[in-house]
C-alpha cells in the first residue's frame, strides 16, 4: 500500500513538466531540453488516461470496457505515431511500433519476473490463457513479417501492389483483433476474469471521463511539440530515427504499464501481469498498427507495413523468446534477467544502427 501511494505521488509530481514543456517551446528552448521535459510530461499524462479508462471500465462491465481499453489502452502511442505521420516521420512511427512489441514482451515482462521473482522458486500462471495470448502474437508476427516476405520475393512490385496489400493485411488485422476481444470478453471470459472482485470503482463516472478528456488533449498537444524536436534532435546527438523511436518513444508510450505490470507481479499476480504484457502487445499489433496505416492515407506519405529486416527480426526473436519461457506456466527472475539481456542486446544494435 505505501509502494502504491509512493508511486502515485511520483506521477503526480511528473505533472510539472507539463507546464514545463509548455513553456520551453513557448521560450524556443533547446531541441534537447524540450524533447526530455515533453517526454517527461507524456508518463504521468499516459498513466491517467489509463487509470481513467480503467475507472470507466469498471462501471461499464467487461465487455464495453474491453472495447474501451482496447482504444484507450494505448492513445499515447497513437496519438504520438499521428504527429509522426503527419511530418512524414513513418520509419520513425514504425520504429516505434517495433520497440512497442519487443518493450511490452521483454522490458516489461522481463522486469515483472525479475522484480516478482525475488526471494521466490517460482510464480504460476494461467498456461491455456498464456498458450492462447502467444498464438495471437504469432498471428500479429505472420501479418507484419509476411509484407516485407513478399517485397523481397517479388521482383520490383509497385506502390500501389505494396500499398494494396498494407490495407488488405491491415483489415484482417483488425477483424482478427475484434474476434479475440469476442473471445476474451464473450465466449471464453472464464479465462481472463483474474482479480475482477478486487476491482472497486474509486472515481465517480463523470471524474473518471474529465481526467481522460483533459488528460488525452494534453498528450495530443505535448505529443506535437515532442515529435517537432525528432529531427533537430537527431541532428544534434546523431541518433537515427530508428533509436529514437524503437526506444525512446516505445518507452515513454508504456511507462505507465512497465510501473502496474512490475507493481502487480510482486504482488505474485503473475495472470495480471502477463495480460498487461501481451495483451499490450497484442492491441498494439493488431489494433494500433491497422489504425494507424488507415489514418496516414490522409496525409501526405502513407504509411506500409514493410518493416525494415532489423525490425522484423527483433519482432520475432522477441515473440519466439517470450513464448518459450511461459509455454510451462511458470516464472522466475533468471528467465525475467533474460528477457531484459535481450531486450539489451537489442537496445544497443537499434543504437549502432546505422
Amino acid at each position: 500500500m505505501e509502494k502504491t501511494k509512493t508511486l502515485e505521488k511520483v506521477f503526480k509530481f511528473f505533472l510539472i513538466f507539463v507546464p514545463l514543456s509548455l513553456f520551453a517551446e513557448y521560450t524556443h528552448s533547446s531541441p534537447i531540453a524540450i524533447f526530455v521535459l515533453a517526454s517527461l510530461a507524456i508518463i504521468p499524462l499516459a498513466k491517467f488516461i489509463g487509470e481513467s479508462t480503467e475507472e470507466i471500465s469498471v462501471r461499464t462491465g467487461p465487455a464495453l470496457g474491453g472495447l474501451l481499453n482496447a482504444t484507450f489502452g494505448n492513445a499515447t502511442e497513437l496519438i504520438i505515431s499521428f504527429f509522426a505521420l503527419q511530418a512524414g516521420l513513418t520509419e520513425m512511427v514504425k520504429a516505434s511500433i517495433t520497440g512497442s512489441i519487443i518493450g511490452n514482451l521483454l522490458l516489461i515482462l522481463g522486469m515483472a519476473f525479475f522484480f516478482g521473482g525475488l526471494g521466490k522458486d517460482e510464480q504460476e500462471f494461467n498456461t491455456t490463457a498464456a498458450k492462447t495470448s502467444a498464438s495471437t502474437l504469432f498471428l500479429a508476427t505472420a501479418a507484419i513479417v509476411m509484407p516485407a516476405v513478399f517485397v523481397l520475393t517479388s521482383e520490383n512490385p509497385s506502390d500501389a501492389i505494396i500499398e494494396t496489400l498494407s490495407i488488405a493485411v491491415s483489415v484482417i488485422m483488425a477483424v482478427s483483433y475484434l474476434a479475440s476481444l469476442l473471445f476474451s470478453l464473450h465466449t471464453h471470459k472464464h479465462l481472463y476474469t483474474v482479480d475482477t472482485t478486487e476491482r472497486v470503482a474509486k472515481w465517480s463516472v463523470k471524474k473518471s471521463i474529465t481526467i481522460l478528456f483533459i488528460s488525452t488533449v494534453t498528450v495530443a498537444v505535448i505529443s506535437e511539440i515532442l515529435v517537432g524536436t525528432i529531427e533537430p534532435l537527431a541532428e544534434n546527438l546523431g541518433w537515427t530515427e530508428l533509436f529514437i523511436g524503437m526506444i525512446f518513444i516505445a518507452i515513454i508510450g508504456n511507462a505507465a504499464e512497465h510501473v502496474s505490470a512490475v507493481t502487480i507481479a510482486i504482488k505474485d499476480r503473475m495472470d495480471l501481469a502477463l495480460q498487461i504484457a501481451i495483451g499490450s502487445t497484442t492491441q498494439v499489433a493488431m489494433f494500433v498498427v491497422p489504425v494507424l496505416v488507415f489514418t496516414s492515407y490522409f496525409f501526405e506519405n502513407p504509411m506500409n507495413l514493410i518493416f525494415t529486416t532489423f525490425e522484423l527480426a527483433a519482432i520475432v526473436s522477441a515473440v519466439l523468446m517470450v513464448k518459450s519461457i511461459i509455454e510451462d506456466g511458470k516464472s522466475n527472475w533468471f528467465e525475467g534477467l533474460q528477457l531484459l539481456g535481450t531486450y539489451g542486446i537489442m537496445a544497443v544494435v537499434a543504437f549502432l544502427h546505422p
